[in-house]
């Protein structure tokens, strides 16, 4: 998987930012200072750690071998997503809307209306 390719879909998400707080290598990527992913390289694979509604991680789990527990984090809100694997990149991009829409959906309300003045209402849906 081309790691441009998630970067730049991960930045084309509204007033999303990438930040190095940790080293060099982590990039986390946030929302009004809230991280909606994290990307990785664990034990030589590349990770892509999102947040998720608990139940639909652990389903995601069972059906992709490429989307295991988050390294790291709380595993009952995150999973990695195993970038070197086949996992297509829709899936991917579906996660990725997924994790941002979490994160959007609890910033405070007026914070949200802001989001939501500037980019169009549904941008967390």
């Amino acid at each position: 998987m081309d790691i441009l390719i998630i970067k730049s879909y991960l930045l084309s998400k509204p007033e999303a930012v990438e930040d190095y707080p940790f080293d060099d290598k982590t990039a986390v990527f946030k929302v009004q200072g809230k991280m909606f992913a994290l990307l990785s390289k664990h034990q030589g694979r590349r990770l892509l750690n999102l947040k998720c509604n608990p139940d639909h991680a652990v389903e995601l789990r069972d059906i992709f071998v490429e989307i295991i527990p988050a390294y790291h984090m709380n595993k009952r809100h995150w999973n990695s997503v195993i970038l070197d694997g086949d996992l297509p990149l829709g899936e991917i991009e579906r996660l990725i809307d997924h994790s941002y829409g979490l994160v959007v959906k609890g910033l405070k309300k007026s914070i949200r209306e802001g989001l939501e003045v500037r980019h169009g209402g549904d941008i967390y849906k």
